[in-house]
């Protein structure tokens, strides 16, 4: 993969908006089928530009304007507001009060920092293949919580470029939800609580919600890989010592005896589970207090953790997908959930490695016909790099939305017919 430099993006930057950025199916998927008029025009954008120069409240008669846009500045970011009561680009016009957002996807951003009291082999904007795990489960708890839960249908997960993961939840009455909707969503799918000072940060108790058990279910298939293994969580005193800070003193005494005893943080944990099996069936027979520590723990070290604030704000924005993340040079692309145990954010394309491949295919002459539309010619570029399956994915999740959206038309004027 070519390397990427940072100083270059000025120079790459045409070439990919020019010719690899996916725009027709981009305006389709901010467009959602006109069902509102004007709904693209007043939808907000926002651009930061070379030297950090930033520019909000952008916005745009059609797609088409919006791609010219992006060929002429280039921006090293594009943010996706919400779509407003007036057109962005006009709210200085609008008397003050009158211009507010009124639709939002509702978004969720999950960011690796987030992960620093939990995680060993990083810290602070740094991933690696180890702690990426971290991502994937995320994606796997709050996505099944979504669909099987909540009964939403239209999700897009997005890496970030760098450290993390997005998700724009895109269903028509979803993206009318207040602030208020949007944060007991959030709370609902919260159970990581308190600041850097908190020890315990999960606290369980009877009777279990099924959210809380499908959860666990989810966890225990990584747990041992990712923490026992990965991070080696029980692997020395010191580690141990943090974990068993989380279970009542009267198991605690007993494990930091034994655990001198076992060989690695797999046999430690087993030990640990076992003792609380054993006292969640005394519980079950009338003798005692049923104790979920282990679940804690699980759910301490790996449960995802949100941003509240990101997602009940409907007027928040968000980096767009197909971003280039100006310090990796990654493009933030679509993540295709049937293989998201196989996701490597290191393989990502860059901007750089899809300019070299653009170059390495070189002109087909062959193929090469002067009257080819630009959008034509634009598939066909992208389609001979690395960048190809991440636009499929993105494609695919538009048309879904796109036969849902015609399904339901059919319904109701079925519906209307019967009267």
């Amino acid at each position: 993969m070519a390397r990427f430099e940072p100083a270059a993006l000025p120079e790459l930057l045409p070439v990919f908006y020019r010719r690899l950025f996916p725009h027709g199916a981009y305006g389709r998927w901010l467009g959602y089928g006109g069902v509102v008029k004007n709904y693209f025009q007043l939808r907000e954008f926002s651009f930061t530009l070379r030297d950090d120069v930033y520019l909000r409240f952008q916005s745009f008669g059609s797609p088409q304007e919006l791609e010219r846009e992006l060929q002429r500045t280039n921006p090293y970011k594009i943010d996706i507001g919400a779509v407003y009561s007036h057109r962005p680009n006009q709210h200085n016009t609008v008397h003050l009060g009158a211009f507010q957002p009124q639709e939002k996807e509702l978004v969720f951003d999950i960011d690796m920092t987030d992960y620093d009291d939990v995680r060993t082999c990083c810290s602070s904007a740094e991933i690696c293949s180890k702690c990426w795990t971290l991502m994937t489960i995320a994606v796997r708890i709050i996505d099944r919580a979504l669909v099987e839960d909540l009964g939403m249908k239209h999700r897009l997960w997005v890496y970030s470029g760098r450290r993390g993961v997005h998700c724009w939840v895109c269903d028509d009455a979803v993206r009318k939800w207040s602030p208020a909707l949007r944060a007991a969503t959030v709370e609902y799918l919260t159970l990581v609580k308190g600041g850097a000072e908190t020890v315990k940060k999960v606290n369980l108790s009877e009777p279990i919600h099924p959210f809380i058990r499908r959860s666990v279910s989810v966890v225990e298939k990584y747990f041992e890989a990712y923490a026992l293994v990965g991070q080696d969580i029980l692997g020395s005193p010191e580690s141990w010592e943090k974990v068993l800070a989380l279970v009542p003193e009267d198991i605690r005494e007993p494990l930091q005896g034994e655990f001198p005893k076992k060989r690695d943080s797999v046999q430690r944990w087993e030990l640990l589970k076992g003792r609380m099996e054993r006292v969640r069936a005394a519980a079950a027979g009338g003798k005692g207090t049923s104790c979920y520590a282990d679940w804690e723990i699980m759910l301490q070290y790996c449960f995802p953790r949100l941003d509240i604030n990101v997602s009940k704000g409907v007027g928040h924005l968000l980096k767009s997908p197909f971003s280039v993340h100006p310090k990796t040079g990654r493009i933030s692309v679509p993540l295709d959930l049937q293989r998201l145990d196989q996701f490597n954010p290191f393989a990502v394309p860059t901007i750089s490695s899809l300019c070299h491949e653009l170059d390495a295919a070189g002109n087909d002459r062959e193929q090469e016909d002067s009257r080819e539309t630009e959008p034509k010619r634009r598939v066909r570029d992208y389609k001979k790099t690395s960048l190809a399956p991440y636009v499929r994915v993105f494609e695919q999740f538009v048309e879904e939305m796109e036969r849902a959206r015609r399904g339901e038309l059919l319904r109701r004027s079925d519906l209307q017919g019967d009267f």
